[in-house]
């Protein structure tokens, strides 16, 4: 590959210098880049084999440029919280070098192997691993439609909002996603999994935007269109809606032939993950042979998942996860422990979020209030019921906000926090939600090695609060500090 490169370096330094000769000249600007093949090609040889020699040079050389040596950031802090033990390291220094931590230390003396070291003092804040959302939906911001929308379709808060998304274009659901993974960021969500609705391609798109430094947002895990029957989604819709509707959402299953392509479908667009949304209404051989192809693939797959049935077609499928499993039995929690499982809880809805949204977003009246808070109350019941099951299981899990709506006054960041004490208020305590939004999330997206926690090897990804989580989880919801691969995104901690 290198004695490929050298002949076009130096082919593009002859241009470079014959165009600049030319210009100087005043050969014209639409013959300026045909000049040097056809009249400098003696020079052309002459500057590869000097471009050569110095490739060679620099390949042998020991030495470095000042530009090329390494740079060190220091963050210090009162507390370092480690979730997967709950030990808290006091004092902390975190020392980072090219992005990655280099060392975790009670005190740690500058290093004298770098030219220069950035020292951040936290004071008295707690640090901790950047904050993981393991389903969120950024290509949807959905606006509560009126009572009276709502009440009249099937599915009338979520059918409308999602309608209108797919209305849009293409370029218009990237921008705006764009701002909502930004707005993540700032709350502390270093790294998210994106589980559909983003159109064709969307999520994709803003992933490697992302990477590539030209937008801001946390990490993200891509899932492209979901693979499905359709039942979930395209129902009582307008027969002239429902192509476009599938095409923009779904990868229709119809037996396992159409199940293996639509994987294949998704890979075609580079995607992190397979997402499958099952009602009842798909087989386990449709199931397994997704699971096959994927893993063929070294892609993870997660299901959406409720009932029973559709619950265990996925695990006898072979899911690496499940999300939601509302109504799973205590046998079904037992088989997925034992086959590593992972338990993927969607707890933004647990505590009276739609009483919450609603009354930010319409009028309701006294009947529907009444009303949407006795459901909120037997939401919160089952959810706190649920949550003492999976405690007691032993089962692995995670947990994301399943975050879609535009919640009035809050950024997503801010609504997709609301997670953190609906979990808490349900029973689940305080070191448990932190695994499940670090260390266990980190481990069930297969970035282990990566993030999660902080320690040396690992991305320096990485978040503080004012207080103590473990006394008041809540404190998640005001991240002061915000830190993605050594680069501040947000420091509202720095010393005056």
């Amino acid at each position: 590959m290198k004695q490929r490169r050298i002949p076009l370096l130096a082919a593009l330094l002859a241009t470079v210098t014959s165009s600049q000769e030319a210009a100087s000249s005043g050969v014209p600007a639409d013959r300026v880049y045909a000049q040097p093949f056809l009249k400098e090609w003696p020079r052309v040889v002459r500057v590869a084999g000097l471009a050569g020699l110095l490739l060679l040079q620099s390949a042998t050389s020991p030495a470095q440029s000042p530009h090329s040596l390494p740079h060190a950031t220091l963050v210090k802090a009162a507390r370092l919280l480690d979730p997967r033990t709950g030990n808290v390291v006091s004092p902390a220094v975190v020392l980072i070098e090219d992005g990655k931590i280099k060392s975790v230390e009670r005190a740690l003396q500058l290093p004298t192997d770098v030219p220069s070291v950035t020292p951040i003092d936290l004071g008295n804040a707690t640090l901790l691993p950047g904050l993981i959302d393991a389903h969120t939906h950024l290509f949807l911001d959905i606006v509560m439609p009126t009572q009276a929308e709502s009440d009249r379709r099937y599915n009338g808060d979520f059918a409308a909002g999602l309608l209108l998304a797919d209305a849009m274009s293409p370029s218009e659901r990237v921008l705006r996603a764009a701002q909502l993974a930004s707005e993540d960021l700032q709350s502390g969500f270093t790294t998210v999994r994106d589980l559909g609705h983003s159109g064709i391609s969307g999520d994709v798109v803003l992933r490697d935007a992302i990477e590539a430094g030209r937008v801001s947002g946390p990490r993200m895990l891509a899932s492209g269109r979901k693979l499905g029957s359709g039942a979930l989604y395209i129902r009582n819709i307008n027969p002239a809606l429902e192509s476009v509707v599938e095409q923009e959402e779904l990868l229709r299953i119809d037996g396992p032939d159409s199940a293996r392509r639509a994987v294949r479908e998704n890979l075609f667009y580079n995607v992190d993950l397979i997402k499958v949304a099952i009602d009842d209404d798909i087989s386990v051989a449709e199931m397994a042979a997704i699971v096959e192809e994927g893993h063929r693939q070294n892609l993870k797959l997660t299901v959406h998942a409720l009932t029973p049935t559709s619950i265990q077609t996925a695990i006898d499928g072979g899911a690496d996860s499940i999300e939601h499993g509302n109504f799973v039995t205590d046998e079904q929690l037992k088989i997925m422990r034992q086959k590593g499982i992972f338990f993927d809880i969607t707890p933004t809805f647990f505590d009276g979020f739609w009483t919450r949204i609603n009354e930010t977003s319409t009028v309701m009246s006294a009947a529907a209030r009444a009303q949407s808070m006795a459901q909120d109350d037997r939401r919160r019941r089952r959810a706190a019921a649920l949550v003492e099951r999976i405690l007691k299981s032993g089962v692995r899990f995670t947990a994301g906000s399943d975050m879609s709506w535009a919640y009035p006054g809050k950024t997503r960041g801010e609504a997709t926090a609301m997670m953190f004490s609906a979990l808490q208020h349900v029973g689940m305590p305080s070191l448990d939600i932190l695994r499940a939004v670090t260390c266990n999330a980190a481990e069930m997206l297969g970035w282990q090695d990566r993030i999660g926690v902080l320690e040396p090897g690992k991305l320096a990804d990485m978040v503080a609060v004012s207080g103590d989580p473990l006394a008041n989880i809540t404190e998640l919801e005001r991240v002061r500090f915000v830190m993605k691969g050594g680069v501040v995104v947000r420091n509202d901690l720095a010393s005056r």
